[in-house]
C-alpha cells in the first residue's frame, strides 16, 4: 500500500477523474490544407503560464520530453495536417488535463496539469519503494514528472494520430491511444516512462477509493487496469531483461505474466502496420524493417502462447 503523499485524498480522486477524460474537448482549431505535409510542433505560451506552474513546466522544459516526442512523429510519420502542442493554462473550457483536440490538430498540455502530476509524485518518492528497474539517481521528483508526462504525451499523440490519419481500431481509441504510448517510450525511451506512470496511477488509483458507477462506465479502463496493463507490456518487451524485475518482485502478477510477450508482440506489430501506410520517404525502409521484424515477432510469440496455453488455463 502507498502511504499519503500529502496530496489530500480529494484532489487526488479528483485528478484521477480528470484522468479519465483525456483526450476530449469540444473546441476544433483551424489548420492547414488536406494532402499538406503536416509537422508537429512544441509550443510553450510562457506569458499564459501561471507562476505557481512555472517550475513544472520548466521540468518538462528541460528535460525536452514533448520535443523527443514530437522529433519521432516529424521523422516517421508523413502527417496530412500541422499538428501544435500547447503547453499553456490558457485552455478550452472543462479542459484540466492534456487532450486531443478532436481534429487531431491540436494537444494542449496545461501547466497546472503538470504541477499536480508534480505534486503527486513529490509524496511517492518519499513512501514509496524505488524498483529496481529505475535507476536511483531518476528516483527523484522532477525525472518521474518528465518520465511520466512523456508516457502521457505519447497517450495523446496516439490520439492524435488515430484522428489525422483516420487510422481503423477494432477496439476503444482511449485503449489503442494508451497503447501507442506502449509502442513509442519502449520502442524509443526504454521502461522508464512506463515505469514512472505505473508509480504515478498506482497512487492516483488509491486516491480514487471505491469505483463509482461513472468510474466503471467510462471509456478508459479503470485506473489499476492501465497500470497492469503498461507493466504487462513492458515485460512481455523483453521477458529475459523484464521478468524478475517486474514479476519475481510482484509488481506483475504471475498468472498475467505469461500472456505479456503475445499481447506485447500484437500491440507492436499493430502500430507499425497501421503507420506503415503513412511512413514518410526517409523512414520507409526502417520502418518497413521494424514491420517485417514485428510480425516475425508476433507469429513465434502466438506459437509459443499455444503450447502451454493448456497448461495456463489448468492453473488458473
Amino acid at each position: 500500500m502507498l502511504s499519503s503523499s500529502g496530496y489530500s485524498a480529494k484532489r487526488k480522486a479528483a485528478f484521477a477523474v480528470a484522468l479519465f477524460l483525456a483526450g476530449f474537448a469540444v473546441v476544433s482549431c483551424g489548420g492547414d490544407a488536406v494532402g499538406a505535409s503536416g509537422e508537429v510542433t512544441v509550443v510553450y505560451e510562457d506569458d499564459a503560464i501561471k507562476p505557481k506552474n512555472r517550475h513544472a513546466v520548466e521540468v518538462i522544459r528541460k528535460s525536452g520530453v514533448l520535443e523527443q516526442a514530437a522529433d519521432w512523429v516529424n521523422k516517421s510519420v508523413d502527417l496530412p495536417h500541422d499538428m501544435v502542442v500547447k503547453v499553456t493554462d490558457k485552455v478550452p473550457p472543462g479542459v484540466t488535463d492534456a487532450v486531443t483536440q478532436p481534429d487531431g490538430r491540436t494537444i494542449y498540455v496545461p501547466p497546472a496539469f503538470l504541477t499536480q502530476i508534480e505534486e503527486t509524485l513529490s509524496g511517492v518518492v518519499k513512501t514509496v519503494k524505488r524498483p529496481a528497474l529505475l535507476p536511483e539517481a531518476k528516483f527523484n521528483v522532477d525525472d518521474l514528472t518528465a518520465l511520466s508526462t512523456q508516457f502521457i504525451f505519447g497517450h495523446e499523440l496516439g490520439h492524435a494520430l488515430q484522428r489525422q490519419l483516420q487510422l481503423a481500431n477494432l477496439g476503444l481509441e482511449e485503449d489503442a491511444a494508451d497503447g501507442f504510448a506502449s509502442f513509442y517510450t519502449i520502442n524509443e525511451v526504454g521502461p522508464g516512462p512506463t515505469l514512472a506512470t505505473a508509480i504515478l496511477f498506482d497512487e492516483l488509483a488509491r486516491a480514487e477509493g471505491k469505483l463509482t458507477l461513472e468510474g466503471f462506465a467510462s471509456d478508459h479502463p479503470v485506473t489499476q487496469q492501465r497500470v497492469f496493463n503498461y507493466l504487462c507490456y513492458l515485460e512481455g518487451s523483453d521477458p529475459k531483461k523484464f521478468y524478475g524485475p517486474l514479476v519475481d518482485a510482484g509488481y506483475l502478477p504471475k498468472s498475467r505474466a505469461p500472456l505479456c510477450p503475445q499481447a506485447w508482440a500484437m500491440l507492436d506489430y499493430g502500430w507499425w502496420t497501421q503507420l506503415q501506410p503513412h511512413f514518410t520517404e526517409a523512414f520507409k525502409a526502417q520502418g518497413d524493417t521494424s514491420q517485417e521484424n514485428a510480425h516475425d515477432q508476433l507469429i513465434a510469440e502466438t506459437e509459443a502462447l499455444g503450447k502451454q496455453i493448456d497448461k495456463l488455463r489448468s492453473e488458473q
